[in-house]
C-alpha cells in the first residue's frame, strides 16, 4: 500500500511581525510522491483539511490520485505535526494562505509545477478560495481546478455555533478506540462509516502524552480567533469571500452533504449562478462534511481532476 512521506516547510509569521520569534513556524505536509507518468509529474494536487482536522484525512483520496499526480496534504499550522503558533491570533485564513504560498514555492523549487489543483474541505476550501481568487499572488501556476467540499462564501451561523461547542475543549483518552467513539459524537454529519473507516480517520487525530493515553492533535488555542468572530466581522468576511469567489478563474466543483448545516442550499445555488459557476454534486445521507472516503465520493473528485481531459486541460 502506498504511504506518504512527512516533510516540512518553513513559514514566515505575519508581515507586521519584526522579531523572528514572533510568528515564524514550520508547517508539516504529507507528500504522496510524484506521478507514475512522466508527462504528469508537474501536476500537483493540494488537499487541505477542515478546521480541527489534519492532512491524513485525505489518505483514501490521495491513494486514488497519486498515480497520476503529486498529491500534497498539509497539516495546517497548529494541527497534526505542524508547529503551534506563539500568538493564537495567527490562527486565521490569511496566515494559512501565506503558509500555502510558502509550501508551493518549496514544491516548485524541488520540481517545477505546471498544473495546480486544489481540494479543500471546509476551512481548506476557504484557503483555496483565497488563493484562487487573487490573480496577483506568487503562485507557481494558477489554480486550474478547485474542489470546494461543503463550504462557500456564506457560512451558516448555527453550524459555527455547533462547532464552537467542541472546538478547543481539552479531553484525554485512554485508547484510540475510546477517542474514536468520543469523536463520533461530534462528527455524525460526516455520514455513515464502518467502524474500521472511522478508526482509520480518528487515529491521526490523536497524539500520545508522556503520562499515557492520548489527546487531540491540535493546539486548543485555534478556538481563540474562532470564538472572537462577531456578527459584524462575519458579515465583512462573507462579503470579501464573495468578491474572491467572483474572481476565481478555475473550474469549480462544489460538493455538498445534502443535510449540511454549514453550506445552505441557497448559498450552493448562488455559487452555481455567479462567478465561476460551480458544478454542484450533493451526497445524500451526509451533512458537514463529506470525508471523501466513500468510493462514490472519491470517484466524483477523481473524474473532475483527472478524467475530464487530464492534467493538460486548462
Amino acid at each position: 500500500m502506498i504511504e506518504p512521506r512527512l516533510k516540512y516547510v518553513p513559514c514566515p509569521g505575519p508581515a507586521a511581525a519584526r522579531a523572528p520569534s514572533s510568528g515564524a513556524h514550520r508547517m508539516a505536509f504529507w507528500d504522496w510522491g510524484g506521478a507514475a507518468e512522466p508527462a504528469a509529474a508537474g501536476h500537483v494536487i493540494v488537499c487541505v483539511h477542515g478546521l480541527s482536522r489534519q492532512g491524513r484525512d485525505f489518505d483514501t483520496l490521495a491513494r486514488a490520485l497519486a498515480g497520476q499526480a503529486r498529491v500534497i496534504c498539509p497539516d495546517v499550522a497548529g494541527r497534526g505535526h505542524s508547529d503551534w503558533l506563539a500568538d493564537p491570533a495567527g490562527y486565521q485564513i490569511p496566515q494559512y494562505a501565506a503558509d500555502m504560498v510558502a509550501l508551493l514555492a518549496q514544491l516548485h523549487a524541488e520540481s517545477p509545477i505546471h498544473t495546480l489543483d486544489w481540494v479543500g474541505t471546509s476551512m481548506g476550501g476557504l484557503i483555496g478560495l483565497v488563493l484562487a481568487g487573487q490573480a496577483g499572488l506568487p503562485l507557481p501556476a494558477p489554480v486550474r481546478r478547485l474542489v470546494l467540499n461543503d463550504v462557500g462564501p456564506a457560512l451558516e451561523p448555527q453550524a459555527l455555533q455547533r462547532i464552537g461547542q467542541y472546538l478547543g475543549v481539552a479531553a484525554h483518552y485512554s485508547s484510540p478506540e475510546q477517542a474514536a467513539d468520543a469523536l463520533w459524537k461530534d462528527s455524525q454529519g460526516f455520514g455513515p462509516h464502518t467502524p474500521k473507516q472511522w478508526l482509520q480517520l480518528s487515529r491521526p487525530m490523536l497524539r500520545p502524552v508522556p503520562q499515557g493515553g492520548f489527546v487531540l492533535h491540535y493546539d486548543p488555542a485555534i478556538a481563540v480567533p474562532f470564538r472572537a468572530v462577531t456578527p459584524q466581522l462575519a458579515a465583512a468576511g462573507e462579503q470579501l469571500l464573495w468578491q474572491l469567489y467572483d474572481q476565481v478563474t478555475a473550474r469549480v466543483l462544489l460538493l455538498r452533504g445534502a443535510q449540511s448545516d454549514l453550506l445552505s442550499p441557497q448559498t450552493a445555488q448562488a455559487m452555481q449562478q455567479r462567478g465561476p459557476r460551480a458544478r454542484l454534486v450533493q451526497f445524500d445521507g451526509v451533512g458537514h462534511a463529506p470525508t471523501l472516503v466513500d468510493p462514490a465520493q472519491v470517484a466524483v473528485v477523481q473524474r473532475f481532476l483527472l478524467g475530464e481531459g487530464g492534467a493538460g486541460e486548462p
